[in-house]
């Protein structure tokens, strides 16, 4: 319950994240995208000697990575979640039909139980 002399406070469900927020989370994805492949191609190049299958594995990577990062940098932005609609549609209400008897002329109505 909300206290009086308090602002009335609205929440906003469905809302896209903001284009400043959008922007420094691809930054990011790329950076740690970028940051994996230099250790990879390091890894390749001291290993190389030492074992050499682990080295191949880590070139395969460092030359991939590149292309990966870019695309999921330039992803576009997260589609918008759909919100429920505010339009509600009204009640399908059935047609009432005539009274039994009631089509005939001057006809009474049943009377219940008395």
């Amino acid at each position: 319950m909300r206290k009086q002399g308090e602002p009335e406070v609205f929440r906003i469900t469905g809302a896209r994240q903001g284009l400043t927020d959008d922007v420094r989370g691809r930054q990011r994805r790329y950076i740690i995208s970028m940051s994996v492949r230099t250790l990879s191609v390091i890894a390749a190049a001291v290993l190389w000697n030492v074992e050499r299958h682990v080295a191949i594995v880590a070139l395969a990577l460092g030359v991939l990575l590149p292309y990966i990062a870019v695309v999921i940098a330039n992803a576009g932005r997260e589609s918008a979640p759909s919100l429920p609609s505010a339009y509600l549609p009204a009640p399908v209400r059935p047609a009432l039909g005539p009274a039994e008897g009631a089509a005939e002329s001057g006809a009474e109505r049943p009377q219940g139980p008395a």
